[in-house]
């Protein structure tokens, strides 16, 4: 199973999202040449929702940096993959904090009334993606109207919802998806789901072209990606380590995006010995020409949950009278981040 596979499954599952084994954990500390963390120090460990990669790359800057330490944190990257389920760990207690990969994920949860909420959003673009063939005729996401769109059972519940809703698609154009490009390549008028940083890179590698790709977002698509989970036992019983981790990471986003990425990377080349340097590279770059992160990592607005909310329940995805505001608190980025301790 790939990483769209796994998020796939999480974010339909509403239902199940607590079930499932957790797998093996894997923490990234920080490089040898810094100083052991303090026992002094608020131990927070923080599972990812894959294995190490750019898209991550802001948290392993914070860490590389200091910048977790210096806030009174003794934090662990748990590293996730096919067989860990962020949100039992995080209600397990076996993590302080999780990742919530989008907005779908995050609402399963308040409709199960799983005591956990989003305190911030670092990707304020959802990567997701629909790859088409090159095709100077194709302007927008509109124009993809009557094509076969190759997609997975759980993306028909998720993001096609508001496709469907906005463009006026039909189930008849769905097509099986089962994460191989060979049927895509096969039909020149296919269009096939992605991610921003992964599908269009390996369509060019071994297609020999460059897709025509649809960043949702970049057409309305409201739901946000890459988000800091909390239980509220510790939002309740300690809210000051939540901002320090929410500050931290603001901090760690900027410098991964706007300076040196090398700390950052050689933590996640060292955690994840499959991923390279030209993968990494070219995500980033992704990253910030997309401009996925924003002005202020971490924001998240009501006018943006109510929006996502919305549409998926005028789709009969949520009931229309569910309480979507229990998904998230915005006590933790109402204000831009302070700067870095001693700066």
């Amino acid at each position: 199973m790939n990483r769209r596979a796994a998020l796939a499954i999480l974010a339909a599952t509403a239902g199940g999202t607590l079930l499932g084994g957790c797998g093996p954990r894997e923490a990234a500390r920080p490089a040898a040449k810094d100083e052991p963390p303090s026992s002094g120090r608020k131990r927070i460990r923080f599972a990812t929702d894959w294995r190490a990669q750019a898209e991550h790359g802001g948290f392993y800057q914070a860490l590389a940096a200091g910048e977790y330490a210096r806030r009174g944190l003794d934090v662990e990257i748990v590293q996730g993959g096919p067989g860990v389920n962020v949100p039992q760990l995080l209600a397990s207690g076996a993590v302080e904090l999780g990742m919530g990969s989008n907005s779908f994920i995050v609402l399963n949860l308040a409709q199960e009334r799983v005591p956990v909420r989003a305190v911030a959003a670092f990707f304020q673009k959802d990567p997701q993606v629909l790859l088409a063939h090159p095709d100077p005729s194709l302007k927008s996401i509109a124009d993809l109207k009557g094509r076969p769109f190759l997609l997975s059972d759980a993306s028909v519940t998720a993001f096609w919802v508001w496709l469907k809703a906005k463009y006026g698609f039909e189930d008849s154009q769905v097509r099986k998806y089962n994460y191989n490009l060979a049927p895509f390549l096969a039909d020149p008028r296919a269009v096939q789901q992605g991610y921003l940083t992964s599908e269009p890179y390996t369509v060019e590698k071994e297609a020999g072209f460059k897709p025509r790709v649809f960043l949702l977002a970049d057409e309305g698509y409201p739901s946000y990606a890459t988000m800091v989970l909390a239980p509220d036992r510790l939002i309740d019983g300690d809210p000051a380590a939540v901002r320090a981790f929410v500050d931290a990471s603001a901090a760690g986003w900027k410098a991964y995006l706007g300076g040196d990425p090398k700390a950052a990377d050689d933590l996640i080349l060292k955690d994840n010995p499959e991923m390279t340097r030209d993968l990494l590279t070219q995500a980033r770059a992704k990253l910030k020409t997309n401009d996925l992160v924003g002005d202020q990592p971490g924001l998240m607005t009501d006018e943006r949950w109510q929006a996502f909310f919305e549409v998926a329940s005028s789709q009969s995805v949520y009931p229309k009278d569910m309480d979507y505001r229990r998904a998230y608190t915005l006590e933790f980025v109402t204000s831009a981040p302070p700067p870095s301790p001693g700066q």
